[in-house]
């Protein structure tokens, strides 16, 4: 039986991303490539607001490298590297041959190997959550470069916090359930000082991903317009209900 993500993360998401279902394992790669476009969107929108354009970016926690991908098409001038805990994710990453990406390496998930300040950017996208002690690794996020943005999905509220919903988040490793106060918090107490952020409830499309027949589909697209509008009308009462997800930009003090 696979380890749960708190006993042995590596085994974890090793074995994540070594699925004998090659029709599911395609499918979940373009689950992924849907995520990567919003993540990116959402990096360069912060870094444009802060004035930060990074030639140097680093990705701890880069999965299959699909947000290194999107990322390359975005900021054709900066140079990347990625680091993951998962050996196969990092096989996968390599073979998408991105553009500028120098390094691609498994790593221990706690030290990233390179000397303080390589970075002008370090990302952490989708990452925390996954992590049981979050600090240390923003902290060492923190070391590495300049600036790090921190993208998390909100999940302290009604609809997350439901038993099914709950299981399913930690089907897929997810060990806390942050709002915007405990994240905030989090960046103060690993020594970060957030410039920008922004909250997405993200659209059609990662709604509709999973609906399979015509009904799922239509539940799908009420779901979004009611999220969206509702988050739009009045964000701070709407992530109290549902799961959006939260990207701050920080400046390591």
């Amino acid at each position: 039986m696979t380890p749960t993500a708190h006993q042995d993360p590596a085994a974890f998401y090793t074995a994540g991303y070594s699925l004998d279902d090659h029709e599911r394992s395609l499918k979940m790669g373009r689950w992924r490539a849907i995520g990567a476009r919003s993540k990116a969107a959402h990096a360069v929108e912060l870094c444009s607001r802060a004035g930060v354009e990074p030639a140097r970016v680093v990705e701890i926690g880069c999965g299959d490298g699909a947000l290194l991908a999107a990322l390359s098409e975005l900021w054709p001038a900066a140079r990347f590297d990625g680091f993951e805990l998962s050996a196969p994710a990092v096989e996968i990453a390599r073979g998408r041959s991105i553009p500028r990406v120098e390094r691609l390496e498994a790593y221990d998930g706690s030290r990233v190997p390179v000397e303080d300040g390589a970075y002008d950017l370090a990302i952490l996208s989708h990452v925390l959550e996954h992590v049981p002690d979050p600090e240390p690794l923003l902290a060492e996020a923190a070391r590495v470069a300049r600036h790090v943005l921190v993208e998390v999905p909100l999940e302290n509220n009604r609809s997350a916090a439901r038993p099914a919903k709950r299981a399913i988040s930690a089907s897929i490793g997810h060990l806390h359930a942050f709002d915007r106060s405990s994240v905030r918090a989090l960046a103060a107490r690993a020594g970060v000082r957030p410039v920008a952020e922004l909250a997405d409830p993200l659209g059609h499309e990662h709604h509709a991903f999973f609906a399979e027949t015509a009904k799922a589909r239509v539940a799908a697209a009420a779901k979004w317009a009611v999220r969206s509008l509702s988050h739009r009308a009045h964000a701070p009462s709407a992530e109290r209900f549902f799961t959006v997800h939260y990207a701050v930009l920080a400046e390591a003090r």
